[in-house]
């Protein structure tokens, strides 16, 4: 999976998304890029909980596609961002962090066109 190439295609959907990361199912970080020039909101420590809060949520969710079907993306909405949660396949999870004026239903559209979007 050429992981700069996903981080250089979703970065450049929209100058409002602050920061792409690709995890795997178990949480190792394949990837994880800030938009140069955003400062974090969080500590390294406090990103890497958001991260597993976030891919522990999506295992919970996980258990019930046989019932609700996959799920296709999680949108978290706070008062300083906005979080994207997406399986970008089967075995690697997407997840971006936008301003809050990001247009997330179009970005959330655009980034599930890629071609390897699961």
């Amino acid at each position: 999976m050429d992981y700069k190439r996903i981080y250089s295609d979703i970065m450049h959907m929209d100058p409002k998304i602050r920061l792409v990361t690709i995890c795997d199912n178990n949480g190792k970080i394949m990837s994880s890029v800030h938009r140069e020039g955003v400062q974090n909101l969080l500590s390294q420590e406090e990103s890497k909980k958001s991260l597993e809060l976030a891919l522990n949520s999506w295992k919970i969710r996980s258990e019930l596609t046989p019932k609700i079907g996959k799920g296709k993306y999680v949108l978290a909405v706070y008062e300083k961002i906005k979080r994207i949660t997406m399986p970008l396949d089967d075995k690697h999870l997407l997840y971006v962090t936008t301003e809050v004026e990001c247009d997330h239903s179009a970005l959330i559209d655009r980034i599930q066109r890629l071609e390897y979007i699961f």
